[in-house]
């Protein structure tokens, strides 16, 4: 197992020495994510590239591990177990980077979305009832905001390697914080037709210091697939492919990377709490190809306008994962 463990880390460091310029908040808990097996590793990469666009959402790169070594962590403490028929536990690092509608522009580009970097570590538990066909996420995360994501020395670095325009208005982001955060989900299965057709709903909450708010989303999927909400190890060893979408309504209450750190209230501009546009709507589109142990994902994602002076926004984004 320590072997499997250690094997991963090379796959990981190399993924993000590839893409840092890729890249809002990355998720792992839905259903349509899931890796069957008793650990994996996964690497998420979102961009706006991908849809030739470069604001608001500009980048974000998420790496995770499920293995059962975690499942002694003190920190599992903190998470709510339901008790369903099996639970992973798994550590993520997570780094996004949003934008204004101009980077090269040096000036504080007022009414539009601010300069902002997160660098989180979290850990979760995914936790899945095979009778009832449901599913419940718990997260715990900790990190920072502002110049210590290092998001803009990150955005700098890969323009300068492309030879790209620069990223000029960094000196106005969101200045310095602790980002604390528990989330939780739920989703149920409504409607299955063996494996080529799934419908379900599911309902999520955050709580902290970077986002706090709540959410409802249904998904689809089409094709050919192992049940999110079974026990199917055995079933990867056949090729899945499907076609998913989820559209999702949320409802923020606060969003650090819009109006800024709780604790710290000095950054030289943020988004006022009347301007934040409520709710904030959603879609999903996907395409998923998994083979044994290694799946491969493309999605695209379109929301609805953050804030009152804002644009709908979309972005792409790739993942792979590999599980044991």
């Amino acid at each position: 197992m320590l072997v499997r463990l250690f094997w991963f880390w090379p796959f990981f460091i190399l993924l993000f020495a590839s893409s840092v310029g890729f890249a809002q908040s990355i998720g792992n808990w839905q259903a349509y994510k899931d890796q069957p097996g008793g650990g994996y590793g996964r690497a998420v990469f979102e961009n706006d590239f991908f849809l030739g666009s470069d604001r608001y959402y500009t980048q974000g790169l998420d790496l995770e591990m499920v293995t059962p070594l975690f499942n002694r962590l003190i920190t599992n403490k903190l998470l709510y177990n339901p008790r369903f028929s099996f639970t992973r536990y798994g550590i993520g690092i997570q780094h996004n980077a949003f934008t204004p509608g101009s980077v090269s522009d040096p000036t504080l580009l007022v009414g539009d979305r601010p300069y902002a970097g997160v660098l989180t570590i979290r850990n979760f538990a995914i936790a899945i009832d095979t009778l009832r066909r449901q599913r419940f996420y718990t997260s715990v995360a900790a990190g920072v905001i502002g110049k210590a994501a290092i998001a803009g020395d990150i955005q700098g670095f890969v323009h300068k390697v492309l030879g790209n325009y620069m990223p000029n208005g960094w000196l106005h982001q969101i200045r310095n914080d602790i980002m604390l955060n528990y989330d939780a989900a739920y989703e149920k299965e409504l409607l299955r037709y063996r494996h080529f057709f799934l419908l379900s709903a599911a309902a999520n909450v955050n709580v902290g210091t970077l986002l706090t708010g709540a959410g409802v989303s249904t998904t689809v999927m089409l094709g050919h697939f192992h049940s999110p909400f079974a026990d199917e190890r055995a079933s990867r060893r056949h090729l899945h492919f499907y076609v998913y979408d989820q559209p999702s309504a949320y409802l923020p209450g606060y969003n650090a990377t819009l109006q800024g750190g709780v604790f710290n209230r000095a950054s030289p501009y943020v988004i006022r709490e009347t301007d934040i546009s409520r709710p904030v709507l959603r879609n999903r589109l996907g395409f998923v190809a998994a083979w044994q142990n290694v799946c491969v994902e493309y999605f695209m994602t379109t929301l609805t306008r953050e804030f009152a002076t804002g644009d709908s926004h979309s972005y792409g984004g790739l993942q792979l994962s590999i599980g044991y």
